[in-house]
């Protein structure tokens, strides 16, 4: 049995301009080794998951299933396991002779926590692990302040990101010129089906991949309005990595700032959850963390039914239960309509997301709810509440977004308002600062 390099896909589905896979095949080229592809449908993760028609394990699997397709195009073949990812490495050390593992750094904590443990299981075996930066363009302690910390306030972090970019870190890494050195098995390995994992298909059909010009030039002045299709769509690519960073970037800087902005947001919260790994369970700033939040389980239930009896947040979560998808200035809305309005523990709501959403991921999504609820890095006080009105005149004017989600607007069978604006407001402000008044500096 000759030696093989394996390749472990993540977060990164894609056989082009794929930073860890350029290098793998690169490798064995030179030692005269192939490289076999490997995805692992982590059980630690599937196991937690409540609906078995989870539209992300079906992205997964389509976007595995085009993998699959240009492998075999190559007289490869991509090799994919279930289970616990320990186990299934300890499976792999005995039927195959691997000499070297390489793969993409994630950084969300259970990751960290699971490439360690394969890394010393793997290093027990005397098989080396080699791990790359792909997801983001800058990450871990590459941006820092002048005193050689991290950044925890969006603008100036933004400044230095742009400061220090080059053409080298949105250069595409070209995994095709390396192509031949991928594993040639005598048979193709079948691939788990979703029903055998315990799973069963949604059957929407898949996100396009397309970046459009016209919208990323027009995004400044579109981004905002849910009623039109202002914005890319490509943040679940982004998730999963359909779709490379890199490529993004370049198209931003030629195109439009605002948007580029939003790619450095990704970039700017996944170095906060690395920095201060407390924030997925803990708020940024500790002094949130006493906030007497309500704990009225029919208020919540409401809010996630889309039963507030404030339409703009209705149609929010309408959208996102019925497509897996909310535009984000909603977002912003229902989150701060959650915190705020109802006085509900941000981390009900950012569970809620982390259920429903087809892109969550872990680093954005957490600080998108901590940014809501002023508990999060972001400078602004927390006196922040979104008006939903105001935000309705503001954004979808002509209640175009609104009627498609919530069609019974105006009829009786419409609920009335859950709270009133004005007390939510005045009850939000009074309970923050009597709990951050013993933590007020001078």
């Amino acid at each position: 049995m000759d030696s093989l390099i394996v390749f472990w896909f993540r977060r990164d589905l894609r056989t082009h301009d794929n930073t860890g896979l350029y290098h793998a095949l690169k490798a064995a080229q030179e030692e005269g080794l192939r490289v076999m592809p490997l995805f692992i449908f982590d059980r630690t993760i599937l196991d937690k998951l409540d609906d078995k028609r989870d539209r992300r394990v079906e992205f997964i699997h389509h976007a595995l299933g085009e993998m699959q397709q240009d492998f075999t195009a190559s007289h490869s073949s991509l090799l994919v396991r279930y289970g616990f990812p320990l186990e299934v490495w300890q499976e792999l050390l005995q039927e195959y002779r691997i000499k070297a593992v390489f793969t993409n750094h994630d950084y969300e904590p259970y990751a960290k926590q699971r490439d360690e443990a394969v890394s010393t299981l793997l290093s027990a075996q005397g098989v080396s692990l080699h791990t790359f930066k792909d997801t983001v363009i800058f990450e871990k302690s590459e941006v820092l302040t002048a005193e050689e910390r991290p950044y925890s306030v969006f603008t100036p972090y933004s400044r230095k990101w742009k400061a220090q970019l080059t053409d080298i870190h949105t250069s595409s890494y070209p995994v095709s010129e390396h192509r031949s050195a991928f594993w040639q098995p005598l048979q193709t390995p079948s691939m788990p089906t979703l029903e055998e994992m315990g799973f069963q298909k949604v059957g929407e059909p898949f996100p396009s991949k397309e970046v459009r010009a016209d919208i990323v030039r027009s995004y400044n002045q579109t981004r905002d309005f849910p009623a039109q299709q202002g914005t890319t769509r490509l943040s679940v690519h982004l998730r999963f990595g359909t779709v490379s960073v890199r490529e993004l970037v370049r198209t931003a800087l030629e195109l439009n700032e605002t948007w580029l902005n939003e790619l450095i947001w990704r970039d700017f919260y996944m170095q906060i959850l690395w920095h201060f790994p407390h924030v997925e369970h803990s708020a940024f700033k500790p002094a949130y963390d006493h906030i007497p939040w309500r704990h009225d389980e029919l208020d919540f239930e409401r809010w996630c039914k889309g039963l507030t009896g404030y339409p703009i947040v209705d149609a929010g979560m309408r959208e996102l239960n019925a497509t897996g998808f909310m535009h984000n200035r909603v977002r912003m809305i229902v989150a701060s309509f959650l915190t705020k309005h109802l006085l509900l523990d941000w981390r009900w709501g950012e569970r809620y997301f982390a259920q429903k959403l087809l892109d969550f991921d872990l680093a954005a999504n957490n600080g998108g709810w901590q940014w809501a609820a002023g508990t999060g890095c972001d400078a602004a006080p927390y006196f922040r509440i979104f008006n939903p009105a105001s935000q309705t005149e503001k954004f979808d004017p002509k209640l175009e977004y609104i009627k498609r989600w919530v069609p019974e607007l105006n009829s009786f069978d419409y609920p009335q308002p859950i709270v009133d604006h004005k007390f939510a407001r005045e009850r939000a402000l009074s309970t923050y600062k009597q709990a951050l008044k013993p933590f007020a500096t001078e």
